[in-house]
């Protein structure tokens, strides 16, 4: 009979060969840029938590058992979905049976997020980090998040092409919504994540580190000197500097 890991591994891949524990981390001394395919699904800490809960239980479960039961939880507008996403439909039904088990409600809230981050990253304080997540899901600024956003997401994220997850990323990075990330935003962003990966931030942090670093790219990206970077400016930047790619891929690597 196939366990619960395996179950979602056959259905969603492996990670890439990454370290999938609490706190995985990079071995290398640069980061390295993660391969978004079927397999790089599994690296999501969101995806993991919806799967966990998706996967059939007990020693008489099979592979058969959870596509009978994929089929049971599907939701509502599936071709939809699928055509507004880049998740298949056996996907799409499995993430949504892992979501209505964990959040009956239809809706996930933000301490529903609080908890998920802090079950992946418990060495580390995951709340501030969790908070911005929230609100970069939270599109409609209502205090939850329905399977659809939250799944369009996703796609974005893991599936995404580079201008669409620049775009998600400026999102999350304008915490109040005006249009413009300014220092103290992203300064924000960036000490909630390293917060939150605690001792396991890699390379070893110094207090100061997360302003350094802040102060470094923030240069770079305000371009006319204006004291705000725009999203022409943030795109832009990012994709002519490897550096700055190269460190966005931090944030992408604790979704």
């Amino acid at each position: 009979a196939m366990t619960t890991k395996e179950s979602n591994d056959h259905l969603l891949g492996d990670a890439n060969g990454m370290e999938r524990g609490p706190g995985a981390q990079k071995r290398s001394g640069k980061w390295q840029r993660p391969r978004f395919t079927r397999k790089a699904l599994m690296k999501c800490c969101l995806v993991k938590w919806i799967l966990a809960s998706a996967a059939p239980q007990g020693p008489d479960s099979s592979d058969s058992d959870l596509e009978l039961s994929t089929v049971r939880h599907q939701p509502e507008g599936l071709e939809q979905l699928q055509a507004q996403t880049k998740f298949t439909k056996k996907e799409l039904q499995s993430l949504y049976r892992g979501f209505k088990n964990e959040c009956p409600s239809g809706l996930v809230d933000e301490d529903t997020f609080k908890n998920i981050y802090s079950q992946f990253f418990p060495q580390g304080d995951a709340t501030t980090y969790a908070h911005f997540l929230f609100n970069a899901f939270d599109i409609d600024r209502n205090g939850s998040i329905r399977f659809e956003d939250f799944v369009i997401g996703l796609s974005v994220l893991l599936r995404g092409s580079v201008t669409e997850k620049l775009n998600w990323a400026f999102n999350l990075y304008d915490i109040n919504k005006d249009g413009y990330i300014t220092k103290e935003e992203m300064l924000a962003i960036m000490k909630s994540i390293y917060d939150m990966m605690g001792r396991y931030t890699y390379p070893s942090v110094r207090d100061d580190a997360p302003s350094e670093h802040v102060e470094k790219f923030f240069q770079k990206m305000d371009r006319n000197r204006d004291g705000v970077v725009t999203i022409d400016e943030f795109i832009e930047t990012c994709q002519k500097d490897e550096n700055i790619m190269s460190s966005m891929q931090l944030f992408e690597n604790v979704i």
